[in-house]
């Protein structure tokens, strides 16, 4: 139905561009019947138009079908031509001639930007190309369609192509919102006065940049959850309906990457008709052609038609509409279909008279239909997605459309304007410098009054504040609402969150058995039914809501979907039954740990984006986070994101039966690179409580640009009550507080044991074995941050180096451990190069035990001998650094090899 009314639409009224298709038969009975059904058609498109047409279309295909067996060849591509006739265009409502002049002073700026950075230093980078070929794409755009804000108060959001960035910069340059100086020191930050990033990124830029989106197919794949998140805030009452779009503008090789089409169907399915993507088909990318022995246009009509999005195709400039009006047998489409992209960008770098004999002197009557076309003429003859009345048109249909997303297929060249030094060549990427020469033919091309005498410095160019140009520039975003890119922060703090809601989990459990996993859940349950802070809490789950014990939630607040619940669930008859509501809080994303993180982005970014202060909590396996959306995280991070991600199921040895692909012993080390992230590793419930309430703390009332990532484990383990100390709090936060001290006072061996997790109840276990078969008094700490103890004392070393005449200053974890005696034994569900971080600044010997290697299916407990990290081990390590220290002889340590039962001779779990 769909292609069949899309087909319709592209026939309407005006029946000149429709190939006489009578004239093609043989048969005269074929003739005239043919011409008949024709002249039927003709009469229901003028009486009842194309959706009527469309209609009748589908039912005779039916019927044939039904009554013959007649089976119509199936094809997801239209020919290789505009989806919008000439006259159907929308009028252009601004002035051509004024935004020419505009666009090629934007062009101008961008490419002096880059030329005159590698100038300076030489190697520095930066892109021309990219935007040389979408410039026209973005500047109808931001002339006509980018809201600042609309009249109801909505905005457009743009995720702008990072490879772009220049010609952004050079517009806001032009806007009077850049000075010149930032533009002098474009890829040099460091400059006194600062400069301009290489790419979007709003940690370094934050009034500017929204979306970072140079890392190819997360700009899509976030596009997509956004949207769907406005659609989730306007369904939940947490923001108005009110009409902006967003935008994503790619290229046609990142849509090779699996992010960017891997959740189309998403968009259609919840008939998401505020998104729009457009994508810049130069057919090019780095090296060379995106589909050279095909054509990627027709490529990604099938992809996305077949997902059910509107798709829209911008080829041919209105050079081509003549012909193409009076190509009456098809032949010249039917050309045009048949030629490989890699054919195409030959033809953008030669010659008139070659493009003449090799596209159209296959055939007679091609020739014949451009002999009034001088071979310069040809060689003019724009592409679609360089004429701005054909991209105004697309762009008009695209955010009038209804009922799915839309994406505009513009065909373009790139390094479109830089002549022989780059146009259409598969160098064209890397492009960034240009002779005198070069820039001679671009400045004469595009018109800038720069002297001769000046190309050389490749100068800026903006006209004074009263010019023609720079007053329809600021006319033109005054209309549409103001400037954009431009990142504000609207959202004001929250209020604090009651104590009450965490006092329950101080107390611990009596004795009764609680995972982690559980304590967590209990927790967001009672916040979610909080008056004020629940509204705002947006529980993300990939498929795992019964793993982790959420399906209570269910019941509690809902799934979120945007039809409701249209069905009867089989488990209706339970009381945690399967609930969607349009209304739902839970975002139920399927296996799908892309697209739930980008649903974190989109919330946690909502207090800049919409002024909503949306608190994100994404639970998911802890196996496939880092390592799998590690990408996306750094985005986040980049994006000042703020939200809790928690790692279920974490650690090597928890997750019993699983095995090698389950079992996380590394995304603590992974979580160490990132800047602003927070992580903890917990290992009962009062610490959850504290770190949860102070993450809500210094995210959404003292508003810092930081995230938490926070493992729990479904282990089942007696839940302590908080110690009464007074510093327990602050070391939970800081990363590390004596947990429990020996109550062996009287014994002459000392060492200290930490631990954190699930592997403390390990270390708890050894403590007794130490004290009760070997005399050795062990004072217990837990280790809630091995990156928040790392970050600190990285800090005091950095800033003794930089003051070397003053009181140098001690790391926290120094300061804590100053006054403990003897060795100390750290034992984690992670890699041993977690603890051993922090070895240079512990006062005394430090043996790091971890779980180094690839997981197992097992139990809990024979995993965790097979990675050495259960009880024994640590009774093991901690009598062998006695023995270094000569306090115990080597043969205790022998005895109790053999009394431990510990094979000396097993597999290292490391390499095995």
């Amino acid at each position: 139905m769909f292609s069949l009314e899309c087909s319709a639409q592209n026939v309407q009224h005006d029946l000149t561009e429709i190939p006489d298709v009578a004239q093609t038969e043989t048969d005269g009975q074929e003739v005239l019947e043919t011409r008949e059904w024709v002249d039927s058609l003709d009469y229901v498109l003028s009486q009842g138009g194309p959706v009527r047409a469309g209609r009748l279309l589908q039912q005779l295909a039916l019927h044939a079908r039904h009554a013959a067996g007649v089976n119509l060849p199936f094809s997801a591509t239209t020919p290789y031509q505009n989806t919008i006739p000439s006259a159907q265009q929308a009028p252009f409502p601004g002035s051509q001639e004024m935004e020419r002049r505009i666009k090629s002073l934007v062009r101008w700026n961008a490419l002096a930007m880059v030329v005159r950075a590698n100038k300076i230093q030489e190697g520095i980078g930066g892109h021309i190309s990219t935007f040389a070929s979408a410039a026209t794409l973005y500047e109808v755009a931001f002339n006509h369609f980018f809201q600042a804000r609309n009249e109801s108060g909505d905005r457009d959001f743009v995720y702008f192509q990072g490879h772009a960035a220049p010609g952004i910069y050079s517009r806001a340059f032009l806007e009077g919102r850049i000075p010149t100086e930032k533009l002098e020191n474009f890829r040099r930050e460091l400059k006194p006065g600062g400069g301009l990033s290489s790419y979007p990124h709003p940690w370094l830029m934050p009034n500017f940049w929204e979306f970072p989106t140079v890392s190819m197919g997360l700009g899509p794949i976030q596009a997509i959850y956004h949207a769907r998140f406005i659609r989730y805030l306007e369904n939940r009452g947490l923001k108005e309906s009110r009409g902006g779009k967003v935008w994503a503008f790619l290229g046609d090789g990142e849509m090779d990457e699996p992010e960017s089409l891997g959740s189309i169907t998403l968009a259609s399915r919840e008939n998401l008709d505020n998104l729009i993507f457009v994508v810049n088909c130069n057919l090019q990318r780095l090296d060379g052609p995106v589909r050279g022995n095909g054509k990627i246009i027709q490529e990604l009509e099938a992809i996305f038609r077949g997902a059910g999005w509107n798709v829209i195709k911008v080829i041919w400039g209105s050079d081509w509409d003549s012909l193409i009006r009076n190509d009456r047998d098809g032949i010249l489409v039917r050309r045009l279909g048949e030629i490989s992209d890699g054919q195409y960008q030959k033809y953008f770098v030669e010659s008139g008279a070659y493009f003449r004999q090799n596209l159209f002197g296959t055939d007679p009557r091609l020739l014949k239909m451009v002999e009034h076309l001088s071979d310069e003429q040809l060689a003019r003859m724009r592409l679609g997605g360089h004429d701005p009345i054909k991209v105004h048109a697309a762009y008009r249909a695209a955010v009038d459309h209804t009922g799915s997303p839309t994406i505009i297929l513009a065909k373009t060249i790139k390094g479109y304007g830089l002549g022989e030094a780059g146009e259409g060549k598969n160098i064209t990427h890397q492009q960034k410098k240009l002779n005198e020469e070069e820039l001679e033919l671009f400045r004469s091309r595009f018109g800038i009054p720069i002297p001769d005498d000046e190309l050389h410095n490749a100068p800026f160019y903006r006209p004074s504040d009263d010019s023609a140009e720079i007053k329809y520039m600021q006319a033109r975003r005054q209309q549409l609402g103001g400037y954009m890119p431009q990142r504000k922060v609207s959202a004001t703090p929250i209020k604090a969150v009651p104590e009450a809601h965490f006092e329950e989990f101080y107390k611990g459990t009596d004795g009764r058995e609680a995972s982690t996993t559980m304590v967590f859940v209990r927790l967001l349950a009672k916040l979610l039914r909080d008056p004020d802070l629940g509204k705002l809490i947006v529980p993300i789950i990939p498929d795992e809501a019964r793993t982790f014990g959420m399906e209570a939630l269910f019941r509690q607040v809902g799934i979120y979907s945007s039809v409701g619940q249209l069905y009867e669930p089989v488990d209706m008859d339970t009381l945690l039954y399967y609930k969607e509501i349009k209304n739902g809080q839970i975002l139920e994303e399927g296996i799908t740990e892309s697209g739930s993180m980008c649903s974190f982005i989109a919330a946690g970014t909502a207090y800049a984006n919409h002024g909503i202060n949306t608190i994100p909590f994404f639970i998911y396996y802890s196996m496939f986070g880092f390592q799998r959306i590690g990408d996306l995280i750094w985005a986040a991070a980049d994006m000042r994101t703020r939200g809790f991600l928690i790692g279920g199921t974490a650690g090597r040895t928890t997750l019993a039966g699983e095995g090698l692909q389950h079992q996380d012993g590394h995304s603590h080390v992974l979580a160490l690179p990132v800047p602003n992230l927070v992580a903890y590793d917990p290992a009962f419930a009062y610490e959850i409580a504290v770190i949860i309430q102070d993450g809500i703390k210094r995210m959404y009332i003292d508003q810092e640009s930081i995230f938490y990532y926070l493992t729990v484990t479904n282990e089942p383990l007696p839940m302590p009550e908080m110690p009464k100390d007074a510093n327990v709090r602050e070391g939970i936060l800081r990363g590390l507080y004596r947990f429990k001290t020996s109550d062996a006072s009287d014994k002459k061996l000392r060492v200290q044991l930490l631990g954190s997790g699930t592997i403390m109840y390990e270390v708890l276990k050894a403590q007794t074995i130490l004290k009760d078969k070997y005399g050795v008094a062990a004072d217990v700490w837990s280790v809630t941050s091995y990156k928040e103890l790392y970050r600190n004392a990285n800090d005091c070393e950095r800033w003794n180096m930089l003051h070397p005449g003053e009181s140098p200053k001690m790391p926290y974890v120094t300061q804590t451990l100053k006054d403990a005696p003897g060795p100390f034994i750290a034992a984690s569900d992670y890699m041993k190069v977690l603890p051993e971080s922090l070895a240079k600044w512990v006062p005394g010997q430090f043996v790091s035990l971890g779980t180094d290697g690839f997981g197992r299916s097992e139990s809990r407990v024979a995993l965790r001998d097979f990675f050495e990290v259960d009880a024994k081990h640590i009774v093991l390590a901690t009598l062998g650094a006695l023995a270094r220290e000569k306090k115990i002889s080597i043969d205790v340590v022998k005895q109790a090899i053999r009394d431990l039962g510990i094979d000396q001779e097993k597999v290292n779990p490391a390499i095995s």
